[in-house]
């Protein structure tokens, strides 16, 4: 992973190291523009999501980020974790999937929400293809409980 103040190139080896280790990344606003655009490409218009007036009569309030948004986040606030570590050698890394996602609470509109990961696995699969396993939570400021909370895995190609 790439963040915004890319302290420290670290290898493959020196990052299975920091199992158990976590980074946070800054806020970013998931505004009604981010939900109505994440509509238009899924095609999930539901009014919780799109129409402020009739959300706005709902226990939520007004408009909430789908929890599918919340999930696909990830890139977005893994680019700006803070002290962010590059890996040296790195080809690329793909998805390989999700072992559970759960969604705890919305996320409304105009909110602020940071990514927290935490490393839980790096196995090496075979030379030079790592499996690595992180827990991924996404946290709403000011509130105690998080958004989302997932344990995903990706493949780190060196």
């Amino acid at each position: 992973m790439q963040g915004n103040a890319v302290t420290t190139t670290i290898t493959i080896q020196e990052l299975a190291g920091r199992i158990g280790s976590e980074q946070v990344s800054d806020w970013v606003e998931v505004s009604q523009e981010m939900i109505d655009k994440f509509a238009d490409a899924t095609g999930d218009h539901q009014f919780i999501h799109v129409n402020p007036q009739m959300a706005a009569m709902t226990p939520f309030g007004g408009t909430i980020a789908h929890g599918f948004l919340t999930l696909s986040l990830m890139p977005l606030l893994s680019s700006k974790i803070i002290d962010a570590v590059q890996i040296e050698g790195v080809k690329m890394g793909i998805n390989y999937g999700g072992n559970k996602v759960r969604f705890l609470q919305p996320v409304r509109s105009g909110k602020r929400v940071r990514g927290r990961f935490k490393l839980l696995e790096l196995i090496e699969k075979r030379p030079g293809q790592w499996q690595q396993t992180n827990e991924f939570s996404v946290e709403i400021e000011g509130e105690e409980k998080p958004a989302m909370i997932a344990e995903w895995m990706s493949q780190i190609f060196v």
